[in-house]
Protein backbone atom coordinates (compact mmCIF):
# COMPACT_ATOMS: atom_id res chain seq x y z
CA UNK A 1 0.00 0.00 0.00
CA UNK A 2 0.83 3.49 -0.61
CA UNK A 3 0.73 6.54 1.13
CA UNK A 4 0.27 10.01 0.00
CA UNK A 5 1.51 12.85 2.54
CA UNK A 6 0.92 16.63 2.77
CA UNK A 7 3.20 18.43 4.66
CA UNK A 8 1.83 22.54 4.40
CA UNK A 9 0.98 24.79 1.45
CA UNK A 10 4.64 23.68 -0.20
CA UNK A 11 3.39 20.43 -0.36
CA UNK A 12 0.04 21.38 -1.71
CA UNK A 13 2.27 23.44 -4.36
CA UNK A 14 4.91 20.39 -5.66
CA UNK A 15 2.08 17.69 -6.11
CA UNK A 16 0.69 19.52 -9.41
CA UNK A 17 -2.71 18.75 -10.98
CA UNK A 18 -3.87 16.02 -10.72
CA UNK A 19 -7.25 14.69 -12.15
CA UNK A 20 -8.88 11.31 -10.59
CA UNK A 21 -12.71 11.82 -11.53
CA UNK A 22 -13.06 8.27 -12.13
CA UNK A 23 -11.67 7.11 -8.72
CA UNK A 24 -15.19 8.44 -6.69
CA UNK A 25 -17.85 6.70 -6.16
CA UNK A 26 -19.83 9.92 -5.50
CA UNK A 27 -18.76 13.33 -6.51
CA UNK A 28 -16.52 14.66 -3.69
CA UNK A 29 -13.00 15.77 -5.12
CA UNK A 30 -10.22 13.84 -3.68
CA UNK A 31 -7.78 16.20 -1.66
CA UNK A 32 -4.54 16.18 -2.67
CA UNK A 33 -2.95 13.51 0.07
CA UNK A 34 -5.27 11.14 -1.30
CA UNK A 35 -4.64 12.13 -5.43
CA UNK A 36 -1.31 11.41 -4.51
CA UNK A 37 -1.53 8.39 -2.81
CA UNK A 38 -3.57 6.62 -5.98
CA UNK A 39 -1.04 8.29 -8.28
CA UNK A 40 1.56 6.11 -6.54
CA UNK A 41 -0.22 3.01 -6.32
CA UNK A 42 -1.39 3.60 -9.78
CA UNK A 43 2.45 3.33 -10.72
CA UNK A 44 3.45 0.92 -8.28
CA UNK A 45 0.57 -1.65 -9.99
CA UNK A 46 -0.54 -1.99 -13.82
CA UNK A 47 -2.51 0.88 -13.24
CA UNK A 48 -5.50 0.59 -11.48
CA UNK A 49 -5.87 1.81 -7.36
CA UNK A 50 -8.06 2.09 -5.10
CA UNK A 51 -8.14 4.04 -1.97
CA UNK A 52 -8.16 1.94 0.98
CA UNK A 53 -7.91 4.94 3.59
CA UNK A 54 -9.83 8.18 3.06
CA UNK A 55 -7.56 11.70 4.30
CA UNK A 56 -6.65 11.93 7.97
CA UNK A 57 -5.21 15.25 8.89
CA UNK A 58 -3.09 16.15 12.30
CA UNK A 59 -1.47 18.88 13.00
CA UNK A 60 1.64 17.77 11.53
CA UNK A 61 0.54 15.96 7.92
CA UNK A 62 -2.45 15.29 6.16
CA UNK A 63 -2.15 11.42 5.56
CA UNK A 64 -4.07 8.99 2.80
CA UNK A 65 -3.20 5.28 2.30
CA UNK A 66 -3.88 3.49 -1.96
CA UNK A 67 -3.41 -0.05 -2.80
CA UNK A 68 -2.78 -1.17 -6.45
CA UNK A 69 -6.03 -3.17 -7.44
CA UNK A 70 -6.87 -5.57 -10.36
CA UNK A 71 -8.37 -5.16 -13.33
CA UNK A 72 -11.86 -6.83 -13.45
CA UNK A 73 -14.05 -8.51 -15.63
CA UNK A 74 -17.74 -7.87 -14.72
CA UNK A 75 -20.06 -11.05 -16.22
CA UNK A 76 -24.14 -10.79 -16.21
CA UNK A 77 -26.26 -13.66 -15.25
CA UNK A 78 -29.24 -14.77 -15.96
CA UNK A 79 -31.97 -17.31 -13.86
CA UNK A 80 -30.60 -19.84 -16.91
CA UNK A 81 -27.57 -20.04 -15.53
CA UNK A 82 -24.00 -21.15 -16.40
CA UNK A 83 -25.58 -22.43 -19.46
CA UNK A 84 -26.98 -18.96 -20.70
CA UNK A 85 -23.24 -17.37 -20.64
CA UNK A 86 -21.32 -15.96 -23.78
CA UNK A 87 -18.45 -17.77 -24.68
CA UNK A 88 -16.80 -14.72 -23.31
CA UNK A 89 -18.73 -14.92 -20.38
CA UNK A 90 -17.63 -18.27 -19.74
CA UNK A 91 -14.23 -18.07 -20.89
CA UNK A 92 -14.47 -14.97 -17.84
CA UNK A 93 -15.29 -17.50 -15.50
CA UNK A 94 -13.40 -20.58 -15.88
CA UNK A 95 -10.27 -18.88 -16.31
CA UNK A 96 -10.73 -16.30 -12.96
CA UNK A 97 -8.83 -17.35 -10.21
CA UNK A 98 -11.29 -16.09 -7.71
CA UNK A 99 -14.76 -15.34 -8.07
CA UNK A 100 -17.11 -12.41 -6.17
CA UNK A 101 -20.98 -12.11 -6.54
CA UNK A 102 -24.17 -12.70 -4.52
CA UNK A 103 -24.62 -16.09 -2.84
CA UNK A 104 -27.48 -16.83 -5.67
CA UNK A 105 -25.48 -15.76 -8.86
CA UNK A 106 -22.28 -17.68 -7.38
CA UNK A 107 -24.37 -20.83 -6.90
CA UNK A 108 -25.52 -20.72 -10.74
CA UNK A 109 -22.24 -21.24 -12.24
CA UNK A 110 -20.20 -24.82 -11.51
CA UNK A 111 -17.48 -25.64 -9.18
CA UNK A 112 -13.82 -24.88 -10.64
CA UNK A 113 -10.46 -23.93 -8.38
CA UNK A 114 -11.84 -20.57 -8.31
CA UNK A 115 -12.16 -18.56 -4.93
CA UNK A 116 -15.38 -17.87 -4.36
CA UNK A 117 -16.47 -14.83 -2.18
CA UNK A 118 -19.60 -13.59 -1.52
CA UNK A 119 -20.33 -9.99 -1.10
CA UNK A 120 -20.53 -8.18 2.42
CA UNK A 121 -23.30 -6.18 3.49
CA UNK A 122 -22.48 -3.40 3.23
CA UNK A 123 -21.11 -3.83 -0.37
CA UNK A 124 -19.42 -0.44 -1.34
CA UNK A 125 -17.32 0.49 1.77
CA UNK A 126 -15.79 -3.10 1.53
CA UNK A 127 -15.08 -2.97 -2.20
CA UNK A 128 -11.82 -0.89 -1.77
CA UNK A 129 -9.97 -3.62 0.84
CA UNK A 130 -11.59 -6.30 -0.80
CA UNK A 131 -9.92 -5.65 -4.38
CA UNK A 132 -6.85 -4.77 -3.03
CA UNK A 133 -6.27 -8.04 -1.57
CA UNK A 134 -6.80 -9.24 -5.15
CA UNK A 135 -4.25 -7.87 -6.83
CA UNK A 136 -2.10 -9.47 -9.61
CA UNK A 137 -4.99 -12.64 -9.82
CA UNK A 138 -7.71 -12.92 -12.59
CA UNK A 139 -10.82 -11.66 -10.81
CA UNK A 140 -14.19 -12.20 -12.12
CA UNK A 141 -17.53 -10.47 -10.88
CA UNK A 142 -21.32 -11.75 -11.60
CA UNK A 143 -23.35 -9.57 -11.33
CA UNK A 144 -27.48 -10.16 -12.29
CA UNK A 145 -28.58 -9.53 -16.11
CA UNK A 146 -26.94 -6.58 -17.09
CA UNK A 147 -24.07 -5.08 -15.08
CA UNK A 148 -23.95 -1.75 -16.20
CA UNK A 149 -27.52 -1.29 -15.49
CA UNK A 150 -28.51 -0.28 -11.81
CA UNK A 151 -25.49 -2.91 -11.20
CA UNK A 152 -22.38 -3.71 -9.77
CA UNK A 153 -20.46 -2.86 -13.02
CA UNK A 154 -21.46 1.20 -12.57
CA UNK A 155 -20.09 1.03 -8.70
CA UNK A 156 -16.62 -0.11 -9.99
CA UNK A 157 -16.02 1.68 -12.95
CA UNK A 158 -16.04 4.43 -10.94
CA UNK A 159 -13.83 3.21 -8.20
CA UNK A 160 -11.08 1.45 -10.87
CA UNK A 161 -11.88 3.74 -13.78
CA UNK A 162 -14.11 2.71 -16.90
CA UNK A 163 -10.57 1.03 -18.28
CA UNK A 164 -9.61 -1.53 -15.61
CA UNK A 165 -13.09 -2.78 -15.98
CA UNK A 166 -14.36 -5.43 -18.81
CA UNK A 167 -18.60 -5.85 -19.10
CA UNK A 168 -19.95 -8.93 -20.47
CA UNK A 169 -23.58 -8.45 -20.27
CA UNK A 170 -26.46 -10.78 -19.82
CA UNK A 171 -29.93 -10.21 -21.56
CA UNK A 172 -31.05 -7.71 -18.45
CA UNK A 173 -34.77 -8.73 -16.31
CA UNK A 174 -36.07 -5.20 -18.27
CA UNK A 175 -35.28 -6.45 -21.98
CA UNK A 176 -36.97 -10.09 -20.93
CA UNK A 177 -39.86 -8.53 -19.45
CA UNK A 178 -40.51 -6.42 -22.37
CA UNK A 179 -40.10 -9.10 -24.38
CA UNK A 180 -42.46 -11.32 -22.59
CA UNK A 181 -45.19 -8.19 -22.62
CA UNK A 182 -44.34 -7.11 -25.76
CA UNK A 183 -43.60 -3.58 -24.81
CA UNK A 184 -41.18 -1.65 -26.49
CA UNK A 185 -38.25 -0.95 -23.42
CA UNK A 186 -37.51 2.84 -24.92
CA UNK A 187 -41.31 3.32 -24.01
CA UNK A 188 -40.87 2.12 -20.67
CA UNK A 189 -39.98 3.70 -16.78
CA UNK A 190 -37.66 1.76 -15.26
CA UNK A 191 -37.62 1.90 -11.19
CA UNK A 192 -35.13 0.57 -8.60
CA UNK A 193 -36.48 -0.90 -5.23
CA UNK A 194 -32.55 -2.54 -5.07
CA UNK A 195 -30.96 -0.48 -1.97
CA UNK A 196 -33.57 2.11 -1.86
CA UNK A 197 -36.95 3.35 -1.65
CA UNK A 198 -39.95 1.97 -3.70
CA UNK A 199 -41.13 5.38 -3.44
CA UNK A 200 -39.16 6.31 -6.50
CA UNK A 201 -42.36 5.10 -8.48
CA UNK A 202 -44.50 7.94 -7.34
CA UNK A 203 -43.24 10.53 -9.69
CA UNK A 204 -43.73 7.72 -13.00
CA UNK A 205 -47.41 7.08 -11.98
CA UNK A 206 -49.21 8.78 -14.69
CA UNK A 207 -52.49 7.42 -16.78
CA UNK A 208 -51.17 5.30 -19.70
CA UNK A 209 -47.45 4.69 -18.97
CA UNK A 210 -45.80 1.53 -18.44
CA UNK A 211 -43.44 0.99 -15.66
CA UNK A 212 -41.06 -1.70 -14.68
CA UNK A 213 -40.06 -2.07 -10.87
CA UNK A 214 -36.68 -4.05 -10.30
CA UNK A 215 -37.60 -5.90 -6.63
CA UNK A 216 -35.66 -5.87 -3.90
CA UNK A 217 -37.38 -9.29 -2.54
CA UNK A 218 -41.10 -10.84 -2.28
CA UNK A 219 -42.63 -8.23 -0.34
CA UNK A 220 -41.67 -5.52 -3.40
CA UNK A 221 -44.85 -6.17 -5.09
CA UNK A 222 -47.42 -5.93 -2.35
CA UNK A 223 -45.40 -2.12 -1.57
CA UNK A 224 -46.13 -1.78 -4.96
CA UNK A 225 -49.63 -1.91 -4.54
CA UNK A 226 -49.93 -0.23 -2.09
CA UNK A 227 -48.41 3.08 -4.03
CA UNK A 228 -50.80 2.47 -6.54
CA UNK A 229 -53.65 2.33 -4.32
CA UNK A 230 -52.33 5.56 -2.60
CA UNK A 231 -51.89 7.64 -5.58
CA UNK A 232 -54.88 6.52 -7.80
CA UNK A 233 -53.94 4.09 -9.51
CA UNK A 234 -55.90 0.94 -8.34
CA UNK A 235 -57.07 0.10 -11.28
CA UNK A 236 -53.53 -0.37 -13.30
CA UNK A 237 -52.55 -3.93 -14.50
CA UNK A 238 -49.91 -5.12 -12.39
CA UNK A 239 -47.62 -8.12 -13.77
CA UNK A 240 -45.48 -10.04 -11.68
CA UNK A 241 -42.65 -11.91 -13.72
CA UNK A 242 -40.46 -14.23 -11.59
CA UNK A 243 -37.43 -15.79 -12.45
CA UNK A 244 -37.06 -15.03 -16.19
CA UNK A 245 -35.02 -17.21 -18.36
CA UNK A 246 -34.86 -19.98 -15.96
CA UNK A 247 -36.58 -23.33 -15.80
CA UNK A 248 -39.23 -22.09 -13.11
CA UNK A 249 -39.81 -18.71 -14.97
CA UNK A 250 -43.45 -17.54 -14.05
CA UNK A 251 -45.67 -14.78 -15.00
CA UNK A 252 -49.23 -13.32 -12.84
CA UNK A 253 -51.01 -11.00 -11.35
CA UNK A 254 -50.98 -11.76 -7.31
CA UNK A 255 -48.81 -9.26 -5.80
CA UNK A 256 -49.13 -11.38 -2.67
CA UNK A 257 -47.60 -14.59 -4.29
CA UNK A 258 -44.68 -13.32 -5.13
CA UNK A 259 -41.29 -15.43 -5.25
CA UNK A 260 -38.42 -13.52 -4.43
CA UNK A 261 -36.70 -13.33 -7.66
CA UNK A 262 -39.24 -10.61 -9.49
CA UNK A 263 -39.57 -7.67 -11.65
CA UNK A 264 -43.20 -5.65 -11.52
CA UNK A 265 -44.52 -4.33 -14.35
CA UNK A 266 -47.33 -1.66 -14.54
CA UNK A 267 -49.70 -0.68 -17.00
CA UNK A 268 -50.93 2.78 -15.11
CA UNK A 269 -54.53 3.26 -15.29
CA UNK A 270 -56.08 5.95 -13.29
CA UNK A 271 -56.88 9.97 -12.42
CA UNK A 272 -53.89 10.86 -10.21
CA UNK A 273 -50.14 11.70 -11.16
CA UNK A 274 -48.46 14.97 -10.90
CA UNK A 275 -47.37 17.11 -13.06
CA UNK A 276 -43.71 17.08 -14.37
CA UNK A 277 -43.03 20.70 -14.46
CA UNK A 278 -42.11 22.92 -11.67
CA UNK A 279 -44.82 24.95 -9.69
CA UNK A 280 -46.85 22.23 -8.08
CA UNK A 281 -50.33 23.25 -6.52
CA UNK A 282 -49.65 23.97 -2.76
CA UNK A 283 -52.21 21.43 -1.86
CA UNK A 284 -49.76 19.08 -3.05
CA UNK A 285 -47.24 19.89 0.61
CA UNK A 286 -48.08 19.22 3.72
CA UNK A 287 -47.27 22.84 5.50
CA UNK A 288 -47.55 24.69 8.42
CA UNK A 289 -47.10 27.71 6.56
CA UNK A 290 -43.56 27.79 5.65
CA UNK A 291 -44.12 26.98 2.18
CA UNK A 292 -42.58 29.00 -1.09
CA UNK A 293 -46.10 29.78 -3.39
CA UNK A 294 -46.53 27.57 -6.19
CA UNK A 295 -46.06 30.53 -8.63
CA UNK A 296 -42.88 32.13 -7.02
CA UNK A 297 -41.51 28.97 -6.69
CA UNK A 298 -41.43 28.28 -10.24
CA UNK A 299 -39.51 31.24 -11.20
CA UNK A 300 -37.39 30.00 -8.37
CA UNK A 301 -36.86 26.77 -10.24
CA UNK A 302 -35.75 28.45 -13.21
CA UNK A 303 -33.64 30.40 -11.72
CA UNK A 304 -31.66 27.80 -9.88
CA UNK A 305 -31.82 26.21 -13.49
CA UNK A 306 -31.09 22.69 -12.19
CA UNK A 307 -29.23 20.32 -14.53
CA UNK A 308 -28.80 16.29 -14.71
CA UNK A 309 -26.04 15.42 -11.69
CA UNK A 310 -26.19 18.63 -10.14
CA UNK A 311 -26.62 19.20 -6.22
CA UNK A 312 -28.54 21.61 -4.95
CA UNK A 313 -28.40 23.08 -0.89
CA UNK A 314 -31.77 24.07 -0.11
CA UNK A 315 -31.13 26.26 2.87
CA UNK A 316 -34.26 26.86 5.58
CA UNK A 317 -35.74 23.75 3.97
CA UNK A 318 -39.47 24.93 5.26
CA UNK A 319 -41.70 22.17 3.72
CA UNK A 320 -39.10 20.97 1.43
CA UNK A 321 -40.49 22.09 -1.83
CA UNK A 322 -37.45 23.49 -3.87
CA UNK A 323 -35.06 20.88 -2.97
CA UNK A 324 -38.06 18.25 -3.90
CA UNK A 325 -39.17 19.92 -7.06
CA UNK A 326 -34.88 20.65 -8.01
CA UNK A 327 -34.68 16.23 -8.08
CA UNK A 328 -37.61 16.14 -10.03
CA UNK A 329 -36.42 17.66 -12.42
CA UNK A 330 -34.41 14.73 -13.27
CA UNK A 331 -33.55 11.83 -11.48
CA UNK A 332 -29.52 12.28 -11.55
CA UNK A 333 -30.72 15.63 -9.59
CA UNK A 334 -29.69 15.69 -5.95
CA UNK A 335 -30.28 18.02 -3.24
CA UNK A 336 -30.02 18.36 0.38
CA UNK A 337 -32.44 20.76 2.67
CA UNK A 338 -31.58 22.03 5.73
CA UNK A 339 -34.12 22.78 8.18
CA UNK A 340 -33.15 23.30 11.89
CA UNK A 341 -36.55 22.38 13.32
CA UNK A 342 -37.29 18.55 13.14
CA UNK A 343 -40.80 19.23 13.16
CA UNK A 344 -40.28 20.47 9.80
CA UNK A 345 -37.31 17.99 8.88
CA UNK A 346 -40.07 15.68 9.74
CA UNK A 347 -42.63 16.98 7.39
CA UNK A 348 -40.04 17.52 4.39
CA UNK A 349 -38.91 13.66 4.50
CA UNK A 350 -42.67 12.70 4.34
CA UNK A 351 -43.51 15.07 0.97
CA UNK A 352 -40.25 13.90 -0.42
CA UNK A 353 -41.41 10.40 -0.20
CA UNK A 354 -45.14 11.02 -1.57
CA UNK A 355 -43.80 13.19 -4.27
CA UNK A 356 -41.31 10.51 -5.28
CA UNK A 357 -37.98 11.91 -4.48
CA UNK A 358 -36.88 9.61 -1.16
CA UNK A 359 -33.52 10.44 -2.16
CA UNK A 360 -33.54 13.54 -0.62
CA UNK A 361 -31.03 14.60 1.92
CA UNK A 362 -31.90 16.30 4.78
CA UNK A 363 -29.89 17.84 7.55
CA UNK A 364 -31.18 19.25 11.04
CA UNK A 365 -29.62 22.51 12.39
CA UNK A 366 -29.16 25.62 11.49
CA UNK A 367 -27.10 27.18 9.01
CA UNK A 368 -24.26 28.18 8.95
CA UNK A 369 -22.91 24.88 11.02
CA UNK A 370 -24.95 22.59 9.52
CA UNK A 371 -23.15 23.22 6.46
CA UNK A 372 -20.16 22.16 7.50
CA UNK A 373 -18.80 18.98 5.91
CA UNK A 374 -21.17 18.74 3.21
CA UNK A 375 -20.56 18.60 -0.38
CA UNK A 376 -19.60 21.80 -2.31
CA UNK A 377 -23.19 22.62 -3.85
CA UNK A 378 -23.95 23.35 -8.02
CA UNK A 379 -26.53 25.92 -6.66
CA UNK A 380 -28.17 26.69 -3.76
CA UNK A 381 -31.26 28.45 -2.57
CA UNK A 382 -32.05 30.47 0.48
CA UNK A 383 -35.02 30.92 1.68
CA UNK A 384 -35.25 31.24 5.29
CA UNK A 385 -32.38 32.30 7.61
CA UNK A 386 -30.80 34.40 5.20
CA UNK A 387 -29.67 37.38 8.36
CA UNK A 388 -28.22 34.97 10.27
CA UNK A 389 -24.23 36.04 10.72
CA UNK A 390 -22.13 33.88 7.80
CA UNK A 391 -24.98 32.42 5.86
CA UNK A 392 -23.74 34.17 2.78
CA UNK A 393 -20.26 33.54 3.07
CA UNK A 394 -20.00 30.15 4.08
CA UNK A 395 -22.76 29.25 1.07
CA UNK A 396 -20.54 31.03 -1.68
CA UNK A 397 -17.70 29.43 -0.11
CA UNK A 398 -18.97 26.11 -0.83
CA UNK A 399 -20.76 26.91 -4.20
CA UNK A 400 -18.33 25.55 -6.94
CA UNK A 401 -17.54 28.12 -9.63
CA UNK A 402 -20.16 28.66 -12.40
CA UNK A 403 -23.00 27.83 -9.87
CA UNK A 404 -25.93 29.48 -9.14
CA UNK A 405 -27.22 31.03 -5.76
CA UNK A 406 -30.50 32.49 -5.31
CA UNK A 407 -31.88 34.10 -2.51
CA UNK A 408 -35.27 35.37 -1.94
CA UNK A 409 -36.06 37.98 0.25
CA UNK A 410 -39.29 39.24 1.67
CA UNK A 411 -38.58 40.82 5.07
CA UNK A 412 -36.58 44.80 5.07
CA UNK A 413 -33.91 43.58 7.17
CA UNK A 414 -33.19 40.20 4.18
CA UNK A 415 -34.05 43.19 1.25
CA UNK A 416 -31.50 45.48 2.61
CA UNK A 417 -28.65 42.46 2.92
CA UNK A 418 -29.65 41.55 -0.47
CA UNK A 419 -28.75 45.06 -2.02
CA UNK A 420 -25.67 45.33 -0.24
CA UNK A 421 -24.25 42.13 -1.91
CA UNK A 422 -26.09 42.98 -4.62
CA UNK A 423 -23.90 46.06 -5.27
CA UNK A 424 -21.00 43.75 -4.29
CA UNK A 425 -21.09 40.73 -6.42
CA UNK A 426 -23.85 41.71 -9.26
CA UNK A 427 -26.42 39.24 -10.09
CA UNK A 428 -29.61 40.23 -10.95
CA UNK A 429 -32.43 41.44 -8.99
CA UNK A 430 -36.23 40.84 -9.31
CA UNK A 431 -39.47 42.35 -7.70
CA UNK A 432 -41.61 39.22 -7.69
CA UNK A 433 -45.60 39.72 -6.87
CA UNK A 434 -48.62 37.49 -7.10
CA UNK A 435 -52.26 38.25 -6.34
CA UNK A 436 -55.01 35.68 -6.16
CA UNK A 437 -58.60 35.99 -6.82
CA UNK A 438 -60.43 35.00 -3.85
CA UNK A 439 -64.26 35.54 -2.80
CA UNK A 440 -65.27 38.56 -1.31
CA UNK A 441 -68.46 38.31 0.08
CA UNK A 442 -70.47 37.16 -3.12
CA UNK A 443 -67.79 38.58 -5.68
CA UNK A 444 -63.84 38.05 -6.42
CA UNK A 445 -61.37 40.27 -5.14
CA UNK A 446 -57.55 40.30 -5.83
CA UNK A 447 -55.98 39.14 -2.70
CA UNK A 448 -51.79 39.72 -2.85
CA UNK A 449 -49.24 37.52 -1.23
CA UNK A 450 -46.32 39.02 0.00
CA UNK A 451 -43.62 40.21 -2.60
CA UNK A 452 -40.30 39.04 -3.35
CA UNK A 453 -37.11 40.42 -3.84
CA UNK A 454 -35.20 37.84 -5.69
CA UNK A 455 -31.58 37.71 -6.16
CA UNK A 456 -29.80 35.59 -8.66
CA UNK A 457 -25.97 35.19 -8.79
CA UNK A 458 -23.82 33.21 -10.74
CA UNK A 459 -20.03 32.74 -9.06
Amino acid sequence: MVRGRLLGRGARRRAGPVALGPRRLGRRHPSVAEAAALLAARRAGNGAAVLVVGKRSSPGATVAVAAPAPEVTVVGIGADGYAGLSAAGRDAVDGADVLFGGPRQLDLVPPSGAERIAWPSPLVPALPRLLAEQFGRRVCVLASGDPMHYGIGGTLARLLGAGHVRAVPHPSSMALACARLGWALEDVEVVSAVGRSVDGLRRHLHDGRRVLVLSSGAGTPQEVWRILEDGGFAGSEVTILESLGGADERVHHDPAAARALNIVAIQCRGDGGVSVVPGLEDSQYHSDGQLTKREIRAVTLAALGPRPGELLWDVGGGSGSIGIEWMRAHRACRAVAIERDPVRAGRIESNARRLGVPGLSIVVGAAPAALDGLEAPDAVFVGGGFTAPGVFERCWAALRPGGRLVVNAVTVESERLVAELHATHGGELTRLSVNRAEPVGGFLGWRPMLPVTQWVVRK
